[in-house]
């Protein structure tokens, strides 16, 4: 594979689909694997079980999932719904039971020659949350990479156009502790956030998990969730482009100077839930006024992808190296151009929440209402830029202007 840093801008194209878009013969191998896998957990994993289980559905969820894997990264992740867990909490006291039963007949099924199974060795925990194994099996080219996650089946039968009735997140919300811990239940949301969208968009969303993996080595450090960066992706096309085909290398650079703004991004999304509950609206409120970066699970407001800074700045350095690469440049050298992502959102898609902390759905911005004056202040891909006309031409510097907006109007 070529490396993507020497790519030139014209030829990202190309590069996505000789290199990241999977072809059918291994797309068909990871979906035989799968199917073996599916099988086995609802007809044979828990008929032996003391107290008899019901597997109503199975969901596949990761990039398998979403349609966004990357050629040559053989893994699924699979949801196991199970009607002996009935709430959250549920969930999270008996999890470990339910992985320590399928794991006991995995390895049934290896003695019995069935397939060939291969435990992923990790640190044990007390109540892990994942069962991780590798699948071989004779009619299969290729190893796969599997997560099986049991699950509460908090959602019921999700149709196109599903939204969950406000109650099983505020049972949510009452049961979480801590943020993120069931988002495996809204896998199917998660899914169908992404699963829709334009094939150009996946594409791009490929190669930014491409250059995220590359960073991944290169640092050898943690990093901010791979999720993240595919929401950042999302938001980006948007808010900047919203068709269906658009020029990937000025998508690329505007999801990488996102990055880079990473201490001023506060992002989220309506399409399975909002304000309008008052206790939904009111936790909302305190996940939009934490530290930034802020970027909600469109699926599960308590999953904040944003939490971590350290890890963000190490991926915001990454980025300013990368900008100058071969990857961002027009054919006579000159920098690609980035779309121009609004951060302004229209007055009626502002949640209710004090002027003073205002936060927007769509991303970087900030205003702060004083007597008698508008003071605004937006910061978008290292960009700000202050109306107000008390100001004179010395302070119109963006470094002075940044200084000036949080220190004399935001503390």
């Amino acid at each position: 594979m070529e490396e993507l840093r020497y790519i030139q801008a014209r030829n990202l194209d190309k590069f996505i689909e000789d290199y990241l878009l999977p072809d059918t013969p291994f797309r068909l191998q990871v979906k035989k694997a799968i199917n073996t896998i599916c099988s086995f957990l609802k007809e044979r994993c828990f008929q032996y079980a003391s107290h008899p289980v019901r597997v109503p559905k199975v969901v596949k969820g990761g990039s398998s999932g979403k349609g966004t894997a990357l050629k040559g990264r053989s893994d699924a992740d699979l949801v196991v719904f199970l009607s002996n867990l009935t709430s959250f909490q549920d969930q999270l006291e008996h999890r470990k039971v339910f992985i320590e039963e399928i794991r006991k007949q995995l390895e049934a099924c290896k003695r019995e020659e069935k397939f060939d199974v291969k435990f992923e060795v990790r640190s044990p925990l007390e109540n892990p949350r994942v069962l991780s194994f590798t699948l071989i099996a004779p009619d299969l080219d290729e190893q796969v990479d599997f997560d099986i996650l049991p699950a509460f089946d908090a959602l019921g039968q999700v149709t196109k156009g599903y939204r969950p009735h406000p109650q099983i997140y505020v049972q949510l919300i009452s049961e979480c502790s801590q943020g993120g811990e069931f988002s495996t239940c809204f896998t199917e949301l998660q899914r169908a956030f992404l699963k829709q969208r334009p094939a150009k968009l996946k594409s791009l969303i490929r190669l930014v998990k491409h250059w995220y993996q590359e960073c991944k080595k290169q640092l050898n450090k943690s990093l901010p969730p791979q999720y993240a960066l595919e929401l950042l992706t999302v938001y980006a096309w948007e808010r900047g482009s919203n068709k269906p085909d658009f020029n990937t290398a000025q998508g690329f650079r505007t999801v990488l100077e996102l990055v880079l703004d990473y201490k001023q991004l506060c992002i989220y999304w309506t399409k399975y839930y909002d304000f309008e509950n008052p206790i939904i609206g009111e936790y909302l409120n305190r996940q939009l006024q934490k530290r930034r970066p802020v970027i909600l699970d469109p699926a599960d407001p308590t999953g904040n992808l944003g939490e971590h800074p350290e890890r963000w700045q190490r991926l915001a350095e990454e980025a300013l190296v990368w900008l100058s690469y071969p990857c961002f440049k027009n054919w006579d050298g000159s920098p690609v151009g980035s779309w121009n992502v609004p951060v302004r959102p229209s007055a009626s898609s502002w949640p209710s929440i004090p002027p003073s902390s205002r936060h927007t759905a769509w991303g970087l911005e900030l205003e702060t209402i004083l007597p008698e004056e508008i003071v605004s202040y937006s910061y978008s891909r290292r960009l700000c830029s202050l109306f107000y006309s008390h100001l004179g031409p010395s302070h119109r510097v963006p470094g002075i202007l940044t200084f000036l907006v949080q220190s004399a109007f935001l503390n």
